[in-house]
């Protein structure tokens, strides 16, 4: 693991390794992050073995410090596994050559960004042929995830189905309640907080919500402003959201913006009647600084969940 400097992904991170050394796997916690040298000794740290791995399995394909790691794999075998909204671009980058560059990035910070970017490119060109499968089978790229991608150039795609947590986990109780999802839009700077609040705040009056789920990365402050607007219990899961929605208590209806959650819950929950509901994010409440493909891609999302209710449009219309 190589751990980000947030707190709230450290603690989740450390409680699924846990999770896994419970399971039987060894797990290393290599620090890479928050000091100047870090990165590099990280790098020393891991060379020999990444070097020697004959299967290497990642889970994060768009950051800089794995595709550094990429440099030195000379495994067979790569496997990205990822849940998250993240893994439909990645898919999409690959098959059209593209740079590897996140849904919501903008611009490059200016000159000092955009000499940093010339700077790496070398490294960015290596993972992006290590991330292509060689036309002789000596190279294979295979994506473990739930989220709805279609396999290109000999790369393989496997469903994750959580059928490891609906094993470890479970079933829930249901609770009579509304749960709400949060998300991480506006510290991403693709969605407006003011709409963002308005949004969970009429959802909260419709579906007689209760709870708030928060995304790890929420900041407490925006938390904060949820609380006191709209009355609800702030949740901050010290495990991923699947995993807590199947151990319980959980709401009978859970309801989430476009997100990672509208495809993986439904896999979670199977069998225990809950319904997950995803509301869309009107165009209204992007910033001016949102990507240009923010809304599309949010947009698709949406529409490739799978038993998910979509609710009425006019519940955006009111939020915004």
């Amino acid at each position: 693991m190589l751990p980000p400097t947030d707190p709230m992904s450290r603690g989740q991170l450390r409680r699924m390794a846990g999770l896994a050394r419970d399971e039987g796997h060894e797990v290393r916690w290599q620090e890479a992050r928050g000091g100047r040298f870090a990165p590099v000794k990280a790098f020393a740290a891991l060379a020999r073995e990444v070097r020697a791995a004959e299967r290497v399995v990642i889970g994060d394909p768009f950051s800089r410090y794995v595709q550094l790691l990429l440099t030195l794999v000379r495994a067979e075998e790569l496997v990205v596994v990822d849940d998250g909204t993240a893994t439909m671009e990645f898919v999409a980058q690959t098959a059209r050559g593209e740079r590897l560059v996140r849904w919501h990035r903008v611009g490059g910070g200016g000159l000092p960004g955009r000499l940093r970017e010339l700077a790496y490119a070398p490294v960015s060109a290596t993972a992006r042929r290590r991330f292509t499968p060689g036309p002789d089978g000596s190279r294979r790229v295979e994506v473990f995830s739930s989220m709805p991608v279609t396999a290109h150039s000999g790369m393989t795609v496997r469903l994750n189905d959580f059928a490891w947590t609906r094993a470890r986990f479970g079933p829930p109780r249901l609770t009579k309640g509304t749960d709400l999802v949060g998300t991480s839009l506006v510290e991403t700077g693709v969605v407006d907080p003011d709409r963002y609040l308005e949004a969970v705040r009429a959802l909260t009056l419709e579906h007689g919500a209760t709870r708030y789920f928060a995304h790890r990365r929420e900041s407490p402050e925006k938390l904060r402003a949820l609380s006191e607007a709209t009355g609800l219990e702030i949740v901050r899961p010290d495990l991923p959201l699947e995993l807590i929605a199947r151990r319980g208590p959980v709401g009978r209806t859970i309801v989430s913006f476009p997100s990672t959650v509208v495809h993986t819950l439904p896999y979670a929950l199977i069998g225990t009647g809950v319904t997950v509901a995803v509301c869309d994010v009107d165009p209204s409440w992007l910033t001016p600084s949102a990507s240009e493909r923010a809304r599309g891609f949010l947009a698709g999302v949406t529409d490739t969940a799978r038993d998910v209710h979509r609710l009425p449009a006019q519940t955006a219309s009111a939020a915004g």
